[in-house]
């Protein structure tokens, strides 16, 4: 998640005991995440599903008035097919056709009223967790990458939101989240740079792709990511996705910047070197 801060701190003591929820939390996730993205193969794959599962059950929940039974149950079909090919096969292309094939059947089958939002959901679900998967792949450079994302993810997400409870100033987009400030999203992103510069630097000298730019790039899409998630929250009169993480709601507020930036480096990866081997993109 990438939060980008609020123009005023909440008072009151409920607001240090959330606050200390919310760290307590974040330390116990990045100390899952980055032991299985060490382990890598089959448990970073299981994490990676296990995102995609959270964020579909949460996204229909949210969004259950613009879907129905058989929209939800044919992505949910589609998902489960999709992870399931995501952890016996190599070829991206073709997991990725499936879930557009996917996609495209549940949109067809609710229509305008019911297809749209259960559609979007299951790419939205599902895209992430192949991103996740190639770009760790199994290699060290896929470590590697991988433990980019996080660095660059993680510190705009940090900074965007201490930034932004310190120092307030306008708005980022009050229409879809309205504690966001220009000060914390300016925070987050230099902070972010500043990040995977040195995560790069630490591990191994940079391939073709300028470092800078490319956590800059990932940094403003985790935090449109963050964005996104806070409009459909806001459409659909909903403050937290859920109530999993203790001090932040639920998966998809946890992971709605993160998901973002892994479709994107997955996305340059693939174009600009090869669908299975993204990460050799930055290493």
């Amino acid at each position: 998640m990438t939060a980008s801060g609020a123009s005023a701190p909440d008072k009151g003591p409920g607001r240090f005991s959330n606050l200390y929820k919310r760290i307590f939390s974040a330390i116990i996730l990045i100390a899952i995440a980055v032991a299985l993205t060490w382990v890598g193969g089959l448990p970073f794959t299981l994490m990676a599903c296990a995102i995609g599962l959270g964020v579909l059950y949460e996204w229909h929940a949210i969004t259950e008035p613009r879907s129905n039974v058989l929209t939800r149950s044919v992505s949910w079909a589609c998902l489960i097919i999709v992870l399931g090919m995501l952890m016996l096969s190599h070829n991206g292309l073709l997991i990725i056709a499936v879930l557009l094939a996917g996609s495209a059947l549940v949109a067809i089958l609710g229509g305008r009223q019911s297809g749209i939002w259960p559609a979007t959901g299951l790419l939205y679900a599902g895209f992430p967790s192949i991103a996740l998967t190639f770009v760790r792949g199994d290699t060290g450079d896929g470590f590697a990458a991988i433990l980019f994302l996080f660095a660059v993810v993680w510190s705009t997400d940090i900074f965007a939101y201490f930034n932004g409870r310190a120092l307030g100033g306008p708005k980022l987009a009050p229409r879809f989240s309205p504690n966001k400030t220009w000060a914390g999203a300016i925070g987050g992103a230099a902070a972010g740079i500043a990040a995977g510069v040195a995560c790069a630097a630490f591990i191994t000298p940079a391939g073709g792709v300028p470092i800078p730019l490319i956590a800059f790039v990932l940094s403003v899409t985790a935090q449109i990511g963050d964005l996104g998630e806070s409009w459909v929250k806001r459409k659909f009169g909903v403050k937290d996705s859920g109530q999993m993480i203790p001090g932040h709601g639920g998966v998809m507020d946890r992971v709605d910047g993160l998901v973002a930036a892994a479709a994107l480096l997955y996305l340059i990866g693939a174009i600009l070197v090869k669908p299975e081997t993204p990460y050799d993109i930055l290493f």
